[in-house]
C-alpha cells in the first residue's frame, strides 16, 4: 500500500513522436489533475526507448510539458534497462508506478521488478505479460476478450488516448464553394513518408489550384521536424523520390506573415508551426493526409480527410514499428528487406483499412484511402469531386463525429494509477 501522502515516482515509458504527442501529453495532464502539482509528493519522469521512427526531437518536446519533471532520451535506454542507471544517475523514491505508453511491453516488467514499482500498461490491441503486470488500461473490450480469465480483473477499458486531446473541440462548419476553401496537407513527420508524400501533395495542390484558384493550402508542421527538413524534401537535389511520384519541387520562403513553400508554378503553401494545431485543422475544409496518428486527430476533430499512401517504391516505406522497423532500416540489407516486407504486407492487407476512423468503424470506410501507384492528377480530381459536392463532406463529418468516441481515456488511466497508489 502506498499512502497518498507518501512521496512516489511515476515513470512513463514511451518511444515515438506519435506517442509523445497523442498519448503522453494528455496522460501527464490527467495525472497532475488527479494526483496534484506538489513535486515533493508526486514526481513524473519520462524515459524514452529506441524507435526507428523517432525524429530526435522527442526529448525537446517532452521538456515543454510542464507536468513532467525529468526526461531521458532513447540513446540511454539500453543502459537503464540492463543496469538500472540513468545517464544523470537519477535517484528513485521507495515507492512508485511505471506506466507504459509505447515501446516493448516487456520493459515495464523489467523496470517494475528492479525498482519494486507497480506497473500499468496502456494496450491498444494486445496485452502481453499478463501475469507480471499489475493493471492494464485497454482501448476496447476486444483486448479484454483475449485476456486469460484469471487475470481479467486487471483489465479496465479506458478508451482511445488518440482522441483524448481533440474530442472536446468543435470544428467550424464546412465551407461551400462560394466560401474560402482551405485544404490541409499533412505530409507526415517521418522520412519514409516525407520523401514521397511532400512532393506528391504539392503536385496535387498545384493541379487543384489550377482548377480552382481560390483554394488555399496549409501545412501544419509536426513538432518533431523543422522547416529546413521540410524544405529539403521539396528539393530534387536532396530528394530522389520527387521523380518517382512525378511530384512538385518547392523552396522555403518568408514574408511578413511567416514561412511558406513556393513551387515553380506559383503555388504557395503556408507553413504553421504552432502546436497543437487543432485550431488550424478545425478550420480546414478538407485534409490530405498520410496514415498514422494524424488520421486519429483529424477524426477526433471531425475534419474530412482523404488518406493517401503512395507505393511507387516499395523499399521506400520504412515506417514500420517494432522489430520490423529496425530490420527495414538496417544499412545495406534494409532496402531488400523493406521491399519484401512491404510487398507481403500490402498483398495481405487487401481491403483492410489503415486510417483510424475506419478502424474505429470496424473497417467500414468513412474516409477514403488511396493506396498504390498514385499520380497527382488522379488524386486531385478525386479531391475536387468532394469540394464540388459539399454534401459528401458533410456526410463524412457527421460519421466522424459518430465514431470518434468519448473523451476521458487519460482521466480513466489516471484513476487506475490513483487506485494503485491507495490500494
Amino acid at each position: 500500500m502506498i499512502e497518498t501522502s507518501q512521496p512516489i515516482d511515476i515513470i512513463i515509458l514511451s518511444n515515438a513522436p506519435g506517442e509523445v504527442t497523442t498519448w503522453v501529453r494528455p496522460v501527464v495532464r490527467a495525472l497532475r489533475t488527479k494526483l496534484g502539482e506538489d513535486r515533493s509528493i508526486v514526481r513524473i519522469s519520462v524515459i524514452m526507448s529506441p524507435c526507428p521512427n523517432a525524429s530526435g526531437r522527442e526529448v525537446q518536446i517532452l521538456k515543454t510539458y510542464p507536468e513532467i519533471d525529468r526526461v531521458q532520451g532513447a540513446e540511454y535506454f539500453t543502459k537503464f534497462l540492463v543496469w538500472g542507471k540513468t545517464a544523470e544517475n537519477w535517484e528513485w523514491r521507495e515507492k512508485g508506478i511505471v506506466i507504459f505508453l509505447g515501446g516493448d511491453q516487456f520493459s515495464p516488467v523489467i523496470i517494475g521488478k528492479r525498482l519494486g514499482y507497480q506497473t500499468v500498461v496502456y494496450a491498444e490491441w494486445v496485452a502481453r505479460w499478463q501475469g507480471s503486470i499489475d493493471r492494464f488500461a485497454v482501448m476496447n473490450a476486444q483486448v479484454i476478450d483475449q485476456a486469460q480469465p484469471k487475470y481479467a480483473n486487471k483489465f479496465t477499458v479506458v478508451g482511445d488516448l488518440m482522441v483524448e486531446s481533440q474530442s472536446s473541440l468543435n470544428p467550424d462548419p464546412i465551407t461551400t464553394q462560394n466560401d474560402q476553401i482551405t485544404i490541409g496537407l499533412l505530409v507526415g513527420s517521418k522520412v519514409a513518408k516525407l520523401g514521397m508524400g511532400l512532393p506528391l501533395m504539392l503536385a496535387i495542390a498545384e493541379y487543384i489550384q489550377a482548377v480552382n484558384p481560390q483554394v488555399k493550402f496549409v501545412i501544419p508542421v509536426a513538432p518533431t521536424i523543422d522547416l529546413a527538413t521540410i524544405a529539403k524534401y521539396g528539393d530534387a537535389r536532396n530528394n530522389p523520390a520527387i521523380a518517382l511520384v512525378n511530384g512538385a519541387t518547392a523552396t522555403l520562403e518568408e514574408n511578413e506573415t511567416g514561412f511558406y513553400l513556393q513551387t515553380p508554378n506559383g503555388l504557395t503553401v503556408a507553413l504553421h508551426t504552432e502546436f497543437p494545431a487543432y485550431d488550424l485543422l478545425s478550420k480546414c475544409t478538407l485534409c490530405l493526409t498520410t496514415i498514422g496518428a494524424n488520421t486519429a486527430e483529424l477524426g477526433a476533430l471531425g475534419v474530412p480527410m482523404i488518406v493517401i499512401l503512395p507505393m511507387q517504391q516499395l523499399d521506400a516505406m520504412r515506417a514500420w514499428d517494432g522489430t520490423l522497423g529496425i530490420l527495414v532500416n538496417l544499412p545495406l540489407i534494409g532496402s531488400p528487406i523493406a521491399k519484401l516486407v512491404n510487398t507481403i504486407a500490402f498483398r495481405t492487407l487487401n481491403n483492410r483499412k489503415l486510417a483510424w476512423p475506419n478502424i474505429w468503424a470496424n473497417q467500414r470506410e468513412i474516409v477514403p484511402e488511396l493506396i498504390g501507384d498514385l499520380d497527382a492528377k488522379t488524386v486531385a480530381e478525386f479531391t475536387l469531386d468532394y469540394l464540388q459536392h459539399p454534401e459528401k463532406l458533410a456526410t463524412m463529418k457527421a460519421e466522424l463525429r459518430q465514431v470518434r468516441g468519448e473523451a476521458g481515456a487519460a482521466d480513466k488511466l489516471a484513476s487506475i494509477v490513483e487506485d494503485l497508489r491507495s490500494s
